[in-house]
């Protein structure tokens, strides 16, 4: 079961990929890891860094895929978010922000569904 999950997030995050790419982001880092954990994309468009967190779930709903980040994955992926930058040598005034991409999949691996949701995740 494990690895048809890890397909089917695979198959989702290469998906977003293209979503991101076919609305003007250029793609900067895929699947960066540290000792935190991973982020799934870092996209650039207009200036702005999008840390994207990508979510897939069978069914039609993307909603179903954006409801499952919890708040301590909210909390670790801003610290990702942190660590990137600095791991990068970015200027703290670089603008950012935390985007999901919700990808309903249907059970045949076609796309029902895609949420960009734009600043996801805040800082509090």
């Amino acid at each position: 079961m494990a690895k048809q999950r890890r397909r089917l997030g695979d198959w989702g995050e290469a998906v977003a990929v293209a979503y991101l790419t076919q609305h003007g982001y250029q793609v900067v880092a895929q699947k960066w890891r540290c000792a935190v954990g991973e982020i799934d994309i870092v996209a650039q468009r207009d200036g702005v860094l999008a840390f994207v967190e990508v979510r897939t779930r069978r069914g039609i709903d993307p909603g179903m895929a954006a409801g499952s980040i919890t708040g301590a994955k909210r909390a670790r992926l801003i610290t990702l978010a942190c660590l990137f930058l600095a791991a990068h040598d970015l200027p703290a005034d670089t603008p950012w922000r935390i985007d999901v991409v919700a990808i309903a999949a249907r059970s045949q691996g076609q796309v029902a569904a895609i949420d960009h949701i734009l600043a996801a995740v805040e800082e509090t």
